[in-house]
C-alpha cells in the first residue's frame, strides 16, 4: 500500500473532469491537480512548448511526492507523454490511450470518429492509436475548438453552441461513424448535445473515465494502490491564474469539493 497522492495535470479546467472518475473509481486516493490557467490553452501552442510546460508542471508534481502522474490533457499526452514516461520514475499515464481502446471494444463497423482541440487532432495521436488497435478501422478526426471556450463559458445548453456543434459534427454523420471519441476533457460536458447531433446510436467514449480505470489498474499492477476505508480524504488543487474563475467554472465540473485553490507559477 501507498499512501502518496496521484499527480494530475491538465492546461486548464477541462481535466478535472477526470478528476471526478478518479474520485468514483478510486475513493480513497488523494489527488493534487494542476491546471496551468496561466498557459491555457495547449491546443494551439506548438509540440514542443507543449513539452516545455509538462515537464516543468511534471517536476512539480514530483517535489510534492506524488506515486504516479496523470495527463489529464489530450494535447500534452500527444505531445509529452512518452518522453515523460521515459524521463520520470512514477508511472505516467495520458488519456488518449485508454480511450482508444474504449472505442475499438465499442465499435461495431470499425468506422471511429474522433473529435477534440486543434493540437490533438493535428498530432494524429489518436489516429495512430486506433489504426494500431485495429488496423481495419477507418477514422475520421474533427477539431472542435469552439467547444473549449463554450464550455467554460458555462454555455452547455446555449443554442448558439448547438449550432456551433451542428457545424462541426456534419462530417461525422457523413463518415457513418458509430462511435465517436470525445478527445478532450472538456467535451464530456456537451455528450447531450453531441449525442442529440450524432444519433443515439452513436456510442460516445469519454476517455475521463477510461483514464481512470487504466489509473486504477497501473496503481494494483504496481502495488502502489492506497490503504483501504480513508474517511476525509484531503484533495489539492492548484491554480496557475485566476484562482476565483478557476474555482467558479471548475465547480460546474466538479462540484462544491473544489473550494480552496493554491497557486503556483512556472517560469
Amino acid at each position: 500500500m501507498n499512501d502518496a497522492p496521484i499527480g494530475v495535470f491538465d492546461s486548464g479546467i477541462g481535466g478535472l473532469t477526470v478528476v471526478a472518475e478518479i474520485m468514483r473509481a478510486l475513493p480513497n486516493e488523494r489527488v493534487v491537480y494542476v491546471g496551468d490557467t496561466a498557459r491555457v490553452p495547449y491546443g494551439p501552442k506548438s509540440p514542443a512548448t507543449v513539452l516545455r510546460y509538462s515537464r516543468q508542471i511534471t517536476a512539480w508534481l514530483l517535489e510534492q511526492h506524488v506515486k504516479a502522474i496523470v495527463i489529464a490533457c489530450n494535447t500534452a499526452t500527444a505531445h509529452a507523454l512518452e518522453s515523460l514516461q521515459r524521463e520520470t520514475e512514477v508511472p505516467v499515464i495520458g488519456v488518449v490511450q485508454p480511450g482508444a481502446r474504449a472505442a475499438v471494444a465499442a465499435t461495431r463497423s470499425r468506422r471511429i470518429g474522433v473529435i477534440g482541440t486543434t493540437g490533438t487532432i493535428n498530432s494524429g495521436a489518436y489516429a495512430r492509436a486506433l489504426s494500431a488497435l485495429a488496423p481495419t478501422s477507418t477514422v475520421s478526426s474533427i477539431a472542435c475548438p469552439l467547444f473549449v471556450p463554450l464550455v467554460e463559458e458555462g454555455w452547455v445548453n446555449h443554442p448558439a453552441t448547438r449550432l456551433i456543434a451542428e457545424t462541426y459534427l456534419a462530417p461525422m454523420r457523413a463518415a457513418d461513424v458509430d462511435t465517436l471519441v470525445l478527445g478532450c476533457t472538456h467535451y464530456p460536458l456537451l455528450a447531450p448535445v453531441i449525442a442529440d447531433i450524432v444519433g443515439r446510436s452513436v456510442t460516445l467514449v469519454d476517455s475521463a473515465a477510461e483514464t481512470a480505470i487504466a489509473l486504477r489498474d497501473v496503481l494494483q499492477q504496481r502495488e502502489l494502490a492506497a490503504s483501504g476505508d480513508r474517511i476525509g480524504v484531503a484533495h489539492r488543487f492548484i491554480a496557475t491564474d485566476a484562482p476565483d474563475a478557476f474555482r467558479r467554472v471548475g465547480q460546474r465540473f466538479i462540484g462544491p469539493v473544489l473550494d480552496e485553490i493554491e497557486t503556483t507559477v512556472f517560469a
